[in-house]
């Protein structure tokens, strides 16, 4: 499944601010009880999970430029001196 790159780009900050809004709703929601810790837990998941995700991206795109001499998550289509590509 393919999504545009936008909303690729965007979910982890979708998430973020989700788990921010399930914290603060926790945080007024006073009975019961167990609602308001199932909505805090979930919105620190939630918040977690964006987090890691952003993190992860930023490592894989750092790690191809640093052994592909470019951006990962747009790999450069034109041949380099040396790869292979273009030769018989």
């Amino acid at each position: 499944m393919h999504i545009s790159r936008p909303l690729y780009e965007g979910l982890p900050w979708l998430y973020i601010a989700l788990g921010v809004g399930g914290i603060a709703v926790s945080y007024f929601v006073a009975e019961p009880r167990a609602l308001a810790a199932f909505t805090g837990i979930a919105g620190f998941v939630a918040v977690l999970a964006g987090t890691v995700i952003l993190l992860r991206r930023r490592d894989f795109r750092e790690l191809g430029r640093r052994y592909a001499g470019g951006d990962a998550a747009e790999p450069d289509r034109k041949a380099r001196p040396g790869s292979g590509a273009g030769q018989d």
